[in-house]
This record gives C-alpha cells, sequence and structure tokens, in this order.
C-alpha cells in the first residue's frame, strides 16, 4: 500500500473505511514522517478547517484501591504505589470543580473512578447526579468507571452523559503483558453496551509500555474498524509512576506520538483525536507537531488523575502560538 491509497479528500468529503488490515496500518505509522504529516493535515483541514480544538477537564473523583492489576496504573491494589486514602468526592464538590472548568474555558468534564466495574447503590445514584449537575452547566460530561452493565449504560444514557470512556490500552497480542483482571473481549462488550444506548465512545490506547510497532498498528487497526468508528480516541504516552511494574520504562520518543496521532486522523478522519496523558515530556514542538497532524482536543488543568498535566498558564500561551481556536473563557460564567 501506498500512502496515497488511504483517505484523502476530495470534492465529495473523506472515504470512511472499517475494514484496514493491520500491515495496511503499519505502513502508514512507518511511513517517512513528512509524508505521513502532509496526508494527515490534508485529512485533517478537510474535517476542522478552522482548527478548533477542543478542552477537557478531567477529574478523579474515586482515587486508588481498583481490582484491576494494570502495570502502568498507580492507582491499582496490585501496584506499591497505590493511591488509597484520598476521600471521594461528593456530587457538591464534583460541581463546583466542573463549574471551574467551564469558566475557564472547558468544553467537556470528564470524571474517573477507580472501579473494576460500576456497582449499584448511593455510589452510582451520585454519578447520576454528576452526570445530571454537569449536563446543565452546558458541558459535555464524559465518566470513566471501568465495565458496566446494560441497565446502568441505559440509566448513564437517561441522565444524560455524552460519552463513556473504556480505552482498549493496546493491542489484543500486547494486552496480556499489560493487564490479566479483565480480558480484552470484556472491554468490546463494554464499548458495545455503551454504544447500544446511544451514548458517544472515547476509546483509545497508550504508547510507551514496552510493545512494538506491530503492537501500535494492530491497536489502531481495532479502533478504526469498529463502524461507526469513536467518536472520541485518546492517545496517551506512558508516564512511568514509581511503584508499577513499568517504573523503569524511559519517555517515548516524542516523534512516536506525532506519528500515532497522524495515523489515528487518516484513519478515523471524523473522531476527535485527544492529546491525553504524556504531554509534558513531549515538548512544545511535539505538541503542536501534533495538533498540526490531527489532534483536535487535548486535556486541560495541573492534573490528570493522578499525574501532573502541563500548566493552564502554559497551555494558553501554547495554544495562542499555535494560532488553533479555544473558547478560553465563557462571556457570562
Amino acid at each position: 500500500m501506498t500512502l496515497i491509497d488511504s483517505p484523502v479528500p476530495t470534492s465529495q468529503g473523506i472515504t470512511l473505511r472499517h475494514d484496514w488490515g493491520v500491515e495496511e496500518v503499519r505502513t502508514l505509522l512507518e511511513h517517512p514522517l513528512i509524508d505521513l504529516l502532509w496526508q494527515a493535515q490534508h485529512v485533517h483541514r478537510q474535517v476542522n478547517p478552522e482548527y478548533k480544538v477542543q478542552l477537557a477537564t478531567l477529574l478523579s473523583v474515586k482515587t486508588g484501591g481498583c481490582e484491576e492489576d494494570c502495570a502502568y496504573c498507580s492507582q491499582s491494589i496490585h501496584n506499591t504505589s497505590d493511591v488509597t486514602g484520598q476521600p471521594e468526592l461528593d456530587v457538591h464538590s464534583v460541581l463546583e470543580r466542573a463549574r471551574v472548568a467551564r469558566n475557564a474555558g472547558a468544553d467537556r468534564f470528564c470524571m474517573g473512578w477507580a472501579w473494576r466495574e460500576i456497582r449499584d447503590g448511593n455510589q452510582f445514584e451520585a454519578m447520576l447526579e454528576m452526570v445530571s449537575g454537569v449536563r446543565e452547566l452546558g458541558l459535555e460530561a464524559c465518566v470513566t468507571a471501568g465495565m458496566l452493565s446494560q441497565e446502568q449504560a441505559l440509566r448513564l444514557a437517561q441522565a444524560g452523559l455524552t460519552a463513556y470512556n473504556h480505552n482498549l490500552d493496546t493491542s489484543p497480542e500486547n494486552y496480556g503483558e499489560i493487564i490479566s483482571t479483565r480480558t480484552y473481549q470484556e472491554r468490546l462488550e463494554t464499548l458495545n453496551r455503551v454504544r447500544s444506548v446511544g451514548i458517544d465512545i472515547c476509546c483509545g490506547g497508550i504508547i510507551g509500555m514496552g510493545e512494538s510497532i506491530a503492537d501500535r498498528a494492530s491497536l489502531l487497526q481495532v479502533l478504526a474498524n469498529l463502524d461507526p468508528h469513536p467518536e472520541s480516541v485518546p492517545i496517551n504516552a506512558l508516564v512511568a509512576v514509581e511503584g508499577t511494574p513499568m517504573e523503569h520504562l524511559e519517555s517515548i520518543d516524542p516523534l512516536e506520538m506525532v506519528r500515532m496521532v497522524a495515523t489515528a486522523r487518516i484513519l478515523m478522519p471524523h473522531s476527535r483525536v485527544r492529546l491525553s496523558a504524556g504531554r509534558e515530556q513531549l515538548g512544545r514542538e511535539a505538541q503542536i507537531l501534533c495538533l498540526q497532524a490531527g489532534a483536535d482536543s487535548i486535556f486541560y488543568g495541573d492534573t490528570l488523575l493522578t499525574t501532573t498535566n502541563p500548566e493552564v498558564a502554559a497551555d494558553r500561551e501554547l495554544l495562542s502560538q499555535a494560532g488553533v481556536q479555544v473558547n478560553w473563557e465563557l462571556e457570562n460564567p
């Protein structure tokens, strides 16, 4: 396959595909960077001609104590980094944080619970209140809380949930090296339940966990062959946390992140490609290349669950210098 065989803008729009082969995707990932960037930007300009970037804020509502054994995660009870001890936030506190995020320019408010799966009861009822409250503030509402039942998905949809985040993390082939307490198929079934009730899917992965280029291609192939494509595709770079099995891994070459973003944009033209964890280690130039290559959303705020994120002032300066359009502040907060 040559680069020109992938989706290109035409006067009739962009061709969408859901039948990508893993070798096709790998060819894109390994293509000369300048050519890959040209192709990705060509697609990006077609779907986002004004280069608008959505700002999303992510808040950890329930931190630590998770039963999953994800090798990268500081919130797993299987890792010595487990960050238990922080009180779970109540509805009022979460909505106040959402209000602050909205007034600072965020369009989407994401809430995370360190759970293997959602359990019915007071905590789930509080989650539904938070979702409704965030929507009443005029924000998109996203939740990430592990697996869920069909009934729970329906109730979240009725509460107004915009999107449910449930990442695949890595390729099916590499998955067993990262986590053993939940199967890849269970992740896909969760996505199907969310989709079936009309909630958008936010689903991506992490690079820098010791995976191969073939693994990255396989992850992107799975995402791109979902029909329809995920509405949001977060691309994360591993933040190696002390106390996890991956604490010794070095940061990725920033250009590897650029390649992932560019390829995701080509494969899934209309999805939001979210530049997520690991932005601090990319540097300003690589982040701007990611924005040029197809990233049209960033997580905005000094903390991303339990890891640090670029400061708000730094992001304002970065996006201003890049010349992208964002809604920094509401006119009438």
